[in-house]
């Protein structure tokens, strides 16, 4: 399975969990608000579930690379075909 590298910025303790929009000036980083604090890691795993489910994959195939105590992550996400994922991508940031 390929695996793409995606940059987010999580909003933890947001009203509801929300995958789409991008933060920054060059616009390459995906916006997450998750409802989960950023207690315990709870957060991360609420990134992981959401952005999963914004690709249309299982948790297991999202990891957490880096930025594990930060707002600012990178994320690695085994896609079953790569053209698709970066679309998909390219969808959620215009959100």
């Amino acid at each position: 399975m390929p695996i793409i590298k995606v940059t987010v910025r999580v909003r933890p303790g947001a009203s509801r969990t929300r995958v789409g929009g991008s933060y920054g000036d060059a616009g390459e980083i995906l916006t997450v608000a998750v409802s989960a604090p950023p207690v315990d890691g709870a957060a991360n795993e609420a990134v992981v579930g959401a952005v999963a489910g914004a690709f249309g994959l299982r948790p297991r195939h999202v990891n957490v690379v880096s930025g594990h105590q930060g707002r600012t992550k990178v994320l690695e996400l085994q896609v079953p075909q790569e053209d698709e994922a970066r679309e998909r991508l390219g969808e959620l940031l215009a959100r």
